[in-house]
């Protein structure tokens, strides 16, 4: 019988904030892989605004700040990430400039034409690609850059039980030629894309995800939930190791028509 899988949005928001809020990031991802990506954006001022979109804990933010001179607002739907987000803003000096706000992806603060910058780092799934390109493209100034990291597939076909996984937990996810593609049909000129190392799901996500899956566990008296929850990282993490081949993050930057 094949393993029942379950989303994330299925479980408690308290209990995905509780195991996802102390890690320093929530996704794929790396300061190498943010820098490398920012390198394709070009030179931005101190005025230059950027929203920081589905922010998570910070871990991406702390590197756009530290590589950038604009005012920085970074956004996530849960308050203990905005929470810890401002806190590592203070603590390396960076809260003049970056503020961190509660708030929906599909409901962003912003004036059309008002960003120069919008990044989404192991995010955008969240709204689907399609749709936060074409919804988020009003935001932007004429000639601003949006730069997203996005669950691709690296080949045609790939062995059942790693596509009936990713299809099922995220269905928008297609070949890297299809990515590109929608996002010049919604309106952007694609500048780079290239695919995140290994290093980013299996030193800097998966492995803190386990360090710290004892402890959540413990916190929530290892309820039938909270096992179920932990099961399905580690059953991730084991997936990756398997099938790495076939997928991977891959970032896409793209420049406003």
């Amino acid at each position: 019988m094949k393993e029942e899988l379950k989303l994330i949005a299925d479980f408690d928001m308290n209990m995905i904030e509780d195991f996802f809020s102390p890690l320093d990031r929530q996704g794929p991802g790396s300061e190498e892989v943010t820098k490398l990506a920012l390198s394709f954006v070009g030179n931005l001022s101190p005025e230059s605004k950027i929203a920081d979109i589905g922010c998570g804990a910070g871990g991406q933010t702390l590197t756009l700040a530290a590589n950038t001179r604009g005012k920085i607002t970074a956004i996530d739907l849960l308050p203990k990430m905005i929470a810890r987000v401002n806190d590592r803003m203070k603590q390396h000096g960076f809260s003049d400039r970056v503020s961190g706000i509660t708030g929906s992806m599909a409901e962003l603060p912003f004036k059309e034409n008002e960003l120069d910058l919008i990044w989404a780092e192991g995010s955008i799934y969240n709204i689907g690609y399609e749709r936060g390109l074409n919804e988020w493209k009003k935001f932007l100034k004429p000639g601003g850059i949006i730069a997203v990291s996005e669950a691709s597939w690296f080949t045609p076909t790939r062995p059942e039980e790693i596509d009936r996984f990713w299809t099922f937990h995220y269905s928008e996810i297609d070949l890297i030629s299809t990515k590109i593609k929608q996002m010049e049909q919604a309106g952007y000129t694609p500048a780079a894309h290239f695919v995140l190392p290994e290093n980013c799901w299996t030193e800097n996500f998966f492995r803190p995800a386990q360090e710290h899956a004892e402890s959540f566990l413990q916190k929530y008296k290892y309820s039938d939930d909270a096992k179920t929850f932990v099961t399905g990282q580690l059953n991730e993490s084991n997936l990756y190791q398997r099938y790495k081949s076939y997928y991977g993050y891959v970032f896409y930057i793209g420049i406003k028509n």
